[in-house]
């Protein structure tokens, strides 16, 4: 293997307490499309969606935890949390540079991110939107920036 090649990037993207399971489908065929390296849920479970037209679950590693706290004692050493919120404290996602090495954190668009969840968060980031989107779309639109050509941290 040539380790000059290897970057040693990588990051996840998944759902605190999701409220539908298709948006879950349609968040898992984007992050497929889109480079993850795997997806996660919190709180609800995953189940077999018809929106995974992909069936990404059996394309990537599938990782579900029962709440926050069990999600944020199995992170992998060095990764950061980037928690998607319109906050007064959240950077614009244009100027953002993603960590070469992290999750992004959506919540579902009825609650949004928990209190916890955004005290734990090394970063929050939002995008120019009047209202909430649909938590497939906002994740989608994260993995998007992502691959743009941008420095990392």
């Amino acid at each position: 293997m040539n380790l000059s090649n290897f970057t040693n990037e990588y990051f996840g993207i998944g759902i605190l307490n999701g409220k539908t399971p298709e948006n879950l489908g349609v968040l898992w065929r984007s992050a497929q499309n889109l480079g993850a390296s795997f997806i996660y849920t919190i709180g609800n479970r995953y189940a077999k969606q018809a929106s995974d037209t992909h069936d990404a679950v059996k394309a990537m590693p599938y990782y579900h935890y029962k709440d926050f706290q069990d999600f944020f004692e199995h992170l992998p050493k060095g990764t950061r949390i980037v928690g998607v919120e319109m906050t007064e404290q959240s950077q614009e996602l244009e100027g953002f540079e993603h960590p070469r090495r992290c999750v992004y954190l959506l919540g579902a668009e009825d609650h949004g991110l928990t209190k916890e969840a955004i005290a734990h968060a090394h970063f929050l980031v939002q995008f120019p939107s009047t209202h909430s989107l649909n938590v497939a779309v906002a994740g989608s639109i994260v993995m998007y920036d992502r691959n743009r050509p941008k420095p990392r941290c």
